[in-house]
């Protein structure tokens, strides 16, 4: 092995073999483009498989964890003479005549009389005893080309093409290939997790859909007329068409033989089609009959194009889709090249730039650097602010100004996130290294404008909570020294109704990575169920997931929920998580916090700055940033805006219509 390969090798830490776990995936973009810090790949048309090789013992996954071991034998017995332990990403597919991927005769295939069964491997993400997943793909790369044995043809490296990627595009079109894959050369390997490091460009636009029935026309000697397809869309099951070419009489049989067990006497869409619906091309359309089926089986379909009420145009069949979950069909949107490149090629720098320095295009601030005392109008409100040089980060250097000035310039993003919740004062009148204490009632504390919410004590007392209004009672608020901001999750209007569910990862003797780990657990049970959510650093030690429930359902439904995903999440990873509320009996593990969804609960909202080391700030994320590599001090007073102005605000469809509550819940009770 050479010097250079076992150098990268022995910088990285020892891990065991991964299990369980699903590949990487890419973005689809709209078009082709040339970058020098991109390389290029073939698309392949076939199955994502993951290869664990372990002591001469293979075992070969789809992307959704079926196994291929037995069924693709030819390539497992291969891969068990290889003389080494890896865990393997490639593509299973079978090679016609021509030279290209044919991915009927895949899935058709049963034993090598079928046809040409390869697999090409494209990534390593793990290699005697050393996690990889961290080191750049060209790294990675390197190391697969030393490793990877050439002795068997079948199972060979996928190439790497450091070419023009508009070049690469077209010469694949000329060769009839599905697609092109483009890759960042220094990406890292995100383990389940859809990046926009790894682009798709697609020749022909092709989808995955769902089977929710057939149609028989009226006077038809064939099995099925045609197909009615559908996708999955935050938990619903929309139609998206019908396909009647592309199949021979052989697999009409085969398909309906798979029907037959899966037939429903109604109709799984939310809303029935109109399977005789007329259009300008079949003005009389022949009489369709139509049968349900249970939304179970996945196929492929190529198209022309959408209409606009996300009915496929032209559609032909492809195959049948058997290493996708029917659950996990969405529609797949291609996102526009140009803004993906944007964002890639500014990431690292800005990022740098973002944790060590503030913005020098940073919105006005509010308060002069010298004055100790001024006074502003804010909303017509007359405030005066005292005290400004007073340290509240002494080791930053940070100031009670500094304070003010962050809140006055995120205050159209934070707002939303405060605006008519009563909120808990936790006050540091002398800074993170002085004394606190928590306030909830204002009642003849506050100015008459001051929006307020009654409540009663146990002992009968009437007190009243502040209630988030406007920038002036933001302002008001930190000048008291709240460094957070504490809502409630429910707003006056509904104060038993919140609007968000909140699953709280609280670590105790845990690392960040093992809090990482845990969230990316939790995604993978929502993305089960259909459920959107949205992370965010606690800006302390945790990480916080926000589902939304658009104020339909009551504190006891909400924590009930959140039980039941922690329980699942439990199940999966029990060796650092605990679902016990008592301390003691949580042993160190950290802490899968379902309790928070309750009345007067309150946690640091979107955007909060935090009374911490560094002034760091509760940061919400894309979820492909949640892996491996993210600290809590990426966010801090410093950089937070012009990541807001860079990113805009991500959290934005929490406070927007919630999920059906009850739908998922009756799933997760039938999973």
């Amino acid at each position: 092995m050479g010097l250079n390969i076992t150098a990268l090798l022995k910088k990285r830490k020892r891990a065991r073999m991964p299990s369980g776990i699903q590949p990487m995936l890419a973005t689809a973009v709209n078009e082709p483009f040339s970058d020098p810090a991109w390389q290029y790949e073939v698309k392949w048309d076939g199955y994502r498989c993951l290869a664990f090789l372990n002591k001469r013992k293979v075992e070969l996954l789809s992307r959704n964890k079926k196994s291929f071991t037995g069924k693709y034998y030819p390539l497992t017995t291969i891969l068990e003479k290889w003389p080494f332990n890896a865990v393997l990403d490639g593509e299973i597919l079978v090679i016609n005549k021509e030279g290209v991927a044919d991915f009927g005769a895949l899935q058709n295939w049963r034993s090598e009389a079928d046809g040409d069964l390869t697999m090409y491997i494209f990534d390593l993400l793990w290699y005697e005893g050393k996690d990889l997943t961290g080191l750049p793909l060209k790294d990675r790369h390197s190391i697969l080309k030393e490793i990877l044995p050439a002795d068997d043809d079948r199972v060979r490296l996928s190439q790497v093409f450091e070419a023009d990627g508009l070049e690469f595009y077209e010469a694949a079109k000329k060769l009839g290939l599905e697609g092109i894959m483009a890759k960042k050369a220094d990406s890292t390997y995100s383990v389940g997790t859809r990046t926009r490091q790894w682009l798709k460009i697609k020749i022909d636009k092709r989808q995955e859909v769902v089977i929710g029935g057939y149609t028989r026309n009226e006077g038809s000697t064939k099995s099925f007329s045609s197909l009615l397809l559908g996708v999955y869309e935050n938990g619903r099951f929309l139609y998206a068409g019908k396909v009647g070419t592309g199949f021979t009489n052989k697999m009409q049989k085969e398909l309906m033989k798979a029907f037959k067990p899966l037939t429903i006497p109604t109709c799984p869409f939310e809303h029935e089609p109109d399977v005789n619906k007329p259009s300008r091309f079949r003005p009389d359309p022949p009489k369709a009959i139509p049968t349900w089926l249970k939304p179970q089986l996945v196929c492929e379909v190529s198209f022309a194009e959408v209409t606009s009420d996300g009915v496929f145009r032209h559609p032909s069949f492809q195959g049948m889709r058997e290493d996708k979950e029917a659950r996990e069909v969405t529609r797949e949107k291609e996102m526009d090249t140009g803004a993906i490149l944007e964002d890639n090629s500014e990431k690292t720098s800005r990022k740098r730039a973002l944790i060590r320095s503030s913005s020098s295009k940073a919105a006005k601030t509010l308060l002069n650097p010298n004055e100790k005392t001024q006074v502003k109008k804010i909303n017509g409100r007359e405030l005066k602010f005292t005290n400004l040089n007073k340290l509240y980060w002494p080791d930053e250097g940070l100031t009670k100004r500094d304070l003010l000035n962050y809140y006055y310039q995120v205050a159209e993003y934070i707002l939303p996130y405060l605006k008519d919740r009563p909120l808990s004062l936790n006050r540091f009148p002398n800074g993170i290294k002085g004394k606190s204490f928590y306030q909830k009632d204002v009642k003849g504390k506050s100015p008459g404008w001051v929006k307020t919410h009654p409540y009663t004590t146990s002992e009968g007392e009437d007190k009243e909570f502040l209630v988030g209004d406007d920038k002036a009672t933001l302002l008001w608020m930190t000048s008291l020294g709240c460094i957070e901001m504490n809502p409630w999750f429910s707003r006056t209007k509904s104060p038993d109704h919140p609007d968000y569910c909140v699953l709280d990862l609280d670590p105790d003797k845990n690392t960040f990575e093992q809090v990482i780990l845990a969230a990316q657990e939790v995604k993978k049970v929502l993305d089960d169920l259909g459920v959107p959510s949205y992370p965010k650093t606690s800006g302390s030690t945790g990480i916080h997931i926000y589902i939304p429930l658009g104020a339909k359902y009551d504190y006891d439904q909400s924590q009930l929920f959140a039980r039941m995903v922690v329980n699942k999440v439990h199940e999966r990873i029990p060796k650092f998580t605990s679902v016990e509320r008592q301390i003691k009996n949580r042993k160190g593990k950290m802490y899968l916090d379902f309790l928070q969804n309750r009345p007067g609960a309150t946690l640091a909202c979107p955007y909060s700055l935090r009374p911490k080391p560094g002034a760091t700030v509760s940061m919400p994320l894309f979820w492909e940033e949640v892996k491996k590599g993210l600290s809590m001090s990426d966010f801090t007073i410093h950089n937070t805006l012009e990541r807001l102005k860079a990113e805009g605000d991500l959290f934005k469809a929490v406070l927007r219509k919630g999920i059906d509550l009850e739908k998922v819940i009756e799933k997760m009770d039938n999973s």
